[in-house]
């Protein structure tokens, strides 16, 4: 950061954009080490919590464009982590459904990030850790609300 200009360093929204590029990148390649991408892990981890889900509900859930949502069920489902049924209730709509295989596709990408997260947050002690995650939860949170 030598060369950037003070002004732009003294920015948290800068500071903020610069981090999130780079945990982008380092998220994206843990990933790509096992085959997978963030989408799958989004989907993956909203049916793990909530369960079955329509591709619209999973959309929502994972803040993603609907043709994100189609071309990563498409992906998952290739690899047998999620199957889709329609809906008996709309048969318009699909249901997707987590496989035990998917489960375990879930649990490989939770270690992948999880060393991601620390190869982010390596200078920062467990504390710090814990403390910016809070910090960043409710800076999130106060302007999903607005």
């Amino acid at each position: 950061m030598e060369q950037t200009p003070a002004r732009l360093t003294a920015k948290p929204s800068w500071l903020l954009t610069q981090l999130a590029v780079h945990a982008h990148r380092l998220a994206s390649d843990g990933f790509g080490e096992v085959g997978a991408r963030g989408y799958h892990y989004r989907i993956l981890a909203a049916l793990a919590e909530f369960g079955p889900a329509s591709q619209t509900e999973l959309g929502r859930r994972c803040n993603m464009d609907r043709s994100d949502v189609v071309a990563a069920i498409n992906e998952l489902a290739e690899g047998g982590f999620v199957e889709r049924t329609p809906d008996p209730q709309d048969r318009r709509r699909n249901t997707v459904t987590l496989t035990k295989s998917g489960v375990r596709q879930l649990q490989h990408l939770d270690r992948a990030l999880d060393k991601v997260q620390g190869d982010l947050l390596e200078p920062l002690p467990a504390e710090d850790r814990r403390t910016l995650t809070d910090l960043l939860t409710r800076l999130l949170s106060h302007h999903q609300q607005g």
